[in-house]
C-alpha cells in the first residue's frame, strides 16, 4: 500500500490556503464571522500559517447544537479559522487517499453522491434475489481515535500532516455517550478510549470514509461480494444465494469488531429484494421507485416553511423557485411524475401586503 510523505509544505502553501478559505465561505459568505475573517484576509491567513509553520496552532471550542429531523443527532461547528484548516488539509490528502476507495462507495466524494448510489442499488437490486442491509451503530460517536490514526498512518507518512490531523482528531468534541464493551475489554475501556468526531467537520467526513476503506476492500476482495455498495455507514450486499449472504453477516460483524464497531441489531437485516428496500430517502421495489413517506412529509412542511417565509417577505422569489427545483430534481430520481404535480400544485406562492 502507497505511503505519502512530503505534504506539509503543499498544505500550508500560501495558494492552498487561500483556495482553503474560498471552499470554506461558500455558501455562508455573508455570516458575521466569516466577514470578519475576510475583512483581514490576508493577516488572518498569515496568522494561522505560521501556528502551523511552528506547530502552535490550536483548534478552537466548537458550538453544538441538536437535530431532529430526521433523526436525533448531535451537530458540531467548529471555529471559520478552523474550517479554512480543514479545507487546506484536505485540498492535499483527499485526491491522494480516494484513489484507494473503491468504486462503489459514495458518500462525500466529488462526482458521487446519493443520486449516484442510488442508480448503483436500483441496478443491484433488480439483479439480484436477496440484500444484506446493513447500519454502523452510531457510527460517527462510536469512531475510534486511536484505531482511526493507525488507519491513517498506513497511508500517510509526512509526519507534520500527521500532526495536523492528530490535532484535529484530539480537538473534536465529546459527542453522545457510546458504552460498547469488545473482546478483551474490562469495566472502564469503553470510557477510556476516546471516540467520536464532530459529524459537522469537513475532516470528519473524509476520515469516516478513511475508516471503513478497509472494510470495503475486504468485502469485495476477502468476502468476494460482487454486488456491494456504501453509503457513509450504510452499506449493502447483494447475491442470489441467501446462504451466502448470512455467513457474510457473521464474518462482517467479526471484521467490525476490530474497529470497535457494531453493525445495529434492528436496521441490519437479510431479506428478498422483491420486499422492496429504503435506501437514501427512497423505496426501491421491482417495479418502481417511490419516495418514502417520512420523506415526502419532511418535504411538505418544508415547502410550507418556505411558502410562510416568501409571504413574510424573508425570502425572494429567486430562492424560492432555486428551492422547489432543487427539490423536484431529486425526485425526478423516482417514479414520481404525478406525485411532483400533485404537489406543486397544491401550494401558492404570494405576498403579504
Amino acid at each position: 500500500m502507497k505511503r505519502y510523505g512530503n505534504l506539509w509544505h503543499q498544505i500550508i502553501d500560501w495558494s492552498n490556503l487561500l483556495l482553503a478559505a474560498r471552499k470554506a465561505q461558500k455558501g455562508k459568505r455573508f455570516r458575521d464571522n466569516v466577514l470578519a475573517f475576510n475583512y483581514n484576509l490576508e493577516p488572518e491567513l498569515f496568522k494561522l500559517r505560521s501556528e502551523l509553520e511552528s506547530k502552535t496552532y490550536c483548534p478552537g471550542a466548537y458550538k453544538s447544537f441538536r437535530i431532529y429531523d430526521p433523526k436525533p443527532r448531535l451537530i458540531s461547528a467548529a471555529p471559520y479559522r478552523d474550517r479554512v484548516v480543514h479545507h487546506a488539509l484536505c485540498n492535499i490528502i483527499v485526491p491522494l487517499i480516494d484513489r484507494s476507495f473503491i468504486h462503489d462507495t459514495y458518500a462525500n466524494r466529488e462526482g458521487y453522491g446519493t443520486h449516484r448510489a442510488l442508480k448503483r442499488f436500483i441496478e443491484f437490486a433488480r439483479s439480484s434475489r436477496y440484500v444484506l442491509q446493513c447500519d454502523i451503530r452510531k457510527y460517527f460517536p462510536s469512531i475510534d481515535h486511536e484505531i482511526l490514526k493507525q488507519i491513517i498512518r498506513r497511508k500517510i507518512k509526512c509526519q507534520d500532516t500527521l500532526w495536523l490531523i492528530d490535532t484535529i482528531i484530539d480537538g473534536s468534541n465529546p459527542q453522545e455517550p457510546v458504552v460498547e464493551y469488545f473482546p478483551g475489554d474490562d469495566l472502564l475501556t469503553p470510557m477510556v478510549r476516546r471516540h467520536g468526531l464532530p459529524i459537522g467537520n469537513l475532516t470528519s467526513q473524509f476520515f469516516a470514509n478513511v475508516m471503513l476503506d478497509g472494510f470495503d476492500h475486504f468485502v469485495k476482495e476477502k468476502l468476494r461480494v460482487k454486488k456491494y455498495l456504501r453509503y457513509v455507514d450504510d452499506f449493502s450486499l447483494f447475491s442470489d444465494d441467501w446462504e451466502f449472504l448470512a455467513q457474510a453477516r457473521l464474518e462482517i460483524e467479526e471484521y467490525l469488531t476490530g474497529l470497535r464497531l457494531k453493525i445495529h441489531p434492528v436496521k441490519s437485516q437479510l431479506f428478498e429484494t422483491r420486499h422492496g428496500a429504503n435506501f437514501v430517502g427512497f423505496r426501491i421495489l421491482p417495479e418502481r421507485v417511490r419516495v418514502r413517506n417520512d420523506n415526502l412529509r419532511r418535504a411538505r412542511r418544508r415547502i410550507k416553511q418556505l411558502q410562510a417565509e416568501h409571504a413574510r417577505g424573508e425570502v425572494s422569489w429567486q430562492k424560492v423557485v432555486q428551492r422547489l427545483q432543487s427539490w423536484s430534481a431529486h425526485l425526478q430520481h423516482g417514479d414520481t411524475y404525478h406525485l411532483r404535480q400533485d404537489i406543486f400544485s397544491q401550494y401558492i406562492f404570494t405576498r403579504l401586503s
